[in-house]
């Protein structure tokens, strides 16, 4: 099986104390093709100045990579069955709730793809198939105890 990794990069802005807490959340991830994404906390968990709004945080990079991981699977099996599509368009939420041991946690995410396709498209129930089969193979979905939910658009 496969490895796969990313290093994540924060350095203290100089002169920060670091020990008030009033230190700067922003950092960096570095993938191993050469993609860097500036991440923070989200300022929903921890406020502005410390953290950076326009960055990528954690919660929302699960939220995206459940739906993409879900998008290539449909994508895959809409291929093989020979329909096109033109754009896939996936409007993803996710929750935080406390599980039973008070824990904060991302509880549910609602995937809300809407498939644009080139030419014929298929029928309701063949579409619903693909979502599904996507769900069962998408192996980030398998490995969270999040509830995951697709309401086609």
């Amino acid at each position: 099986m496969a490895t796969f990794g990313a290093t994540i990069l924060w350095n203290r802005d100089e002169g920060a104390a670091f020990t008030d807490n009033k230190y700067s959340r922003a950092h960096l991830w570095q993938f191993d093709g050469g993609a860097e994404v500036p991440a923070s906390s989200s300022p929903h968990i921890v406020r502005l100045p410390y953290s950076v709004a326009e960055n990528v945080d954690p919660e929302e990079a699960f939220v995206a990579s459940i739906s993409s991981c879900h998008m290539l699977f449909f994508l895959a099996g809409a291929a093989k069955a020979g329909f096109v599509i033109d754009e896939y368009r996936d409007e993803a939420q996710g929750e935080l709730a406390k599980n039973e041991k008070g824990k904060v946690y991302i509880s549910h995410v609602v995937l809300r793809p809407h498939v644009t396709y080139a030419g014929q498209s298929p029928d309701k129930a063949a579409e619903a198939e693909f979502h599904h089969a996507a769900h069962e193979q998408c192996f980030i979905a398998n490995s969270v105890i999040t509830k995951v939910d697709v309401e086609p658009a």
